[in-house]
């Protein structure tokens, strides 16, 4: 069943997202055609059904919390219970924006529409005119899939992947309103995410009107990028991200020191978001979400430790870091990353709907990637390079020929003190350590506030303490079971296996 609405989103049924339904009037509903469904039955019409295959969700929202980036404020800060119950790592059912609940429903909601997409694709035959339709909507699915099992099943790991429990990788389109699904395992889910990246990838083709919204070449390598360093498939991560950077390096890099750090607050959120003047920018989302109204003052953001600790004034070149953290106090520091759009629904009571444009993949992440898989495969000198690329953009006054690390210099700043702070399936070779430390160090500055540091902390088994402002202490060990996300209580009821607590 296929139906538009005002959400900009062609919704398909599929059980995962049915909340609150009527189930007694769903067999006469089922039995009729409803007068405003559309037939998909031309390219124009697929290509706006994929227009919804991503989702319109946050994450960052209660990710972020569970991170080694959340400090506590204390009482005099804003209570916000995502942003509380994700700190401690507990269980929350809430279906509001910015909670799992609704990330689950509405990634399932968008793979569904790249299921209709490719189901119409096939009933019209296919071809050279549709190919690239066709790899979108494999990308979108894929990514989808890779999302949803990153939070709420265990790390990949080949050793324990054929038990450990996936996510339901749903491949056709929804024709019954209550199907019947299981969790498939791990393994299975990456299998089916890897065949989706193969065959799609190679059928994309670069011609939108906004391409930042939607997978282009560059974002399509990225995702790959970032899936292969999950598996631990260093040569095809830096393959990919030569790809996604097309020769490229510093010209592509968010420039904080040359295009950020000059301008004003609103100037640095509206660069940041930019599908135009940012080339950073690979994929971008406008998800519902009211992130940008609580995320410089929730509780449990970044205080003044954590600010220290993210952002010195000195970074480890001994200069001035590029960043600012906007803010009188701890209250309300930030850095500017997110701006809202308010779409109103009815004017004269000023109700609508609030929006904030997220970064999905960018530049900055796939020159780290590929920093990280040089250093895996020993090509050391390569890696100094992508991390110098770096600290050249996040640097005030940066000179090359002084400032770039040597690769016995990164050996020894970045040497953690804790050899056996991570500790990811593969080992990491002993000369290679401190420059996995500097991609990390450098991935949590920044995408501080976005919720990629999750999946670092999760890839590696980073052990996670947090501490209020009493100097309790609350940890999540490396084989914490709480790293996988509980599955939504509307999905267990339907019989979706809950993860173990």
């Amino acid at each position: 069943l296929i139906r538009f609405n005002m959400k900009n989103r062609n919704y398909i049924i599929i059980k995962f997202a049915l909340i609150g339904i009527l189930l007694s009037s769903c067999d006469s509903v089922l039995d009729e055609t409803p007068d405003n469904r559309t037939t998909i039955d031309s390219p124009e019409k697929i290509a706006e059904l994929i227009v919804g295959a991503y989702p319109e969700a946050a994450y960052a929202a209660f990710l972020e919390p569970m991170t080694d980036n959340a400090g506590d404020k204390g009482p005099s800060a804003e209570d916000i219970r995502i942003n509380k119950e994700m700190f401690f790592w507990n269980d929350i059912n809430d279906v509001d924006d910015d909670t799992p609940t609704n990330y689950w429903n509405d990634t399932y909601a968008a793979i569904a529409q790249a299921n209709q997409a490719l189901a119409s694709i096939a009933s019209l035959g296919g071809g050279d005119d549709l190919n690239a339709l066709k790899g979108e909507a494999l990308l979108c699915r894929a990514y989808g899939s890779f999302m949803l099992v990153s939070i709420f099943s265990k790390a990949y790991n080949p050793a324990t992947a054929n038990s450990d429990l996936g996510i339901t990788y749903v491949t056709e389109p929804e024709t019954v309103l209550l199907g019947n699904y299981s969790r498939g395992t791990v393994a299975n889910v990456y299998e089916n995410i890897r065949k989706d990246i193969e065959a799609g990838l190679p059928l994309i083709e670069d011609r939108y009107n906004i391409p930042t919204y939607h997978f282009t070449k560059s974002a399509a390598h990225a995702f790959a990028s970032r899936f292969y360093l999950n598996t631990g498939e260093w040569q095809k991560v830096i393959d990919h991200s030569n790809q996604a950077l097309a020769g490229n390096s510093v010209s592509v890099l968010r420039d904080w020191q040359g295009q950020y750090a000059p301008r004003t607050y609103s100037e640095q959120t509206s660069r940041y978001i930019s599908s135009m003047v940012e080339p950073a920018n690979l994929l971008l989302v406008s998800a519902e979400s009211p992130f940008n109204r609580y995320h410089a003052t929730a509780r449990y953001q970044l205080n003044n430790s954590k600010r220290d600790e993210l952002f010195p004034s000195f970074n480890e070149t001994g200069k001035e870091s590029a960043y600012d953290v906007f803010g009188g106090n701890d209250l309300v520091y930030n850095v500017p990353k997110f701006l809202e759009y308010f779409k109103a629904t009815n004017q004269a009571a000023n109700t609508g709907q609030v929006f904030v444009t997220f970064v999905l993949l960018s530049t900055d992440e796939v020159i780290l990637n590929r920093a990280e898989a040089y250093a895996m495969l020993g090509q050391l000198d390569n890696a100094a390079t992508d991390i110098n690329s770096s600290y050249a953009v996040k640097t005030k006054e940066y000179i090359p020929f002084t400032d770039a690390f040597s690769v016995a210099e990164i050996q020894t700043i970045f040497q953690p003190a804790n050899p056996n702070v991570y500790t990811p399936f593969y080992t990491i070779p002993s000369e290679s350590l401190a420059f996995v430390n500097a991609v990390l160090n450098l991935k949590r500055t920044i995408f501080y506030n976005e919720g990629l540091r999750w999946f670092d902390i999760k890839r590696h088994r980073i052990a996670i303490e947090h501490r209020d402002i009493f100097g309790n202490s609350y940890l999540l060990p490396k084989d914490d079971l709480r790293r996988a996300i509980q599955i939504p209580e509307a999905a267990q009821s339907f019989g979706i296996e809950e993860n173990p607590r």
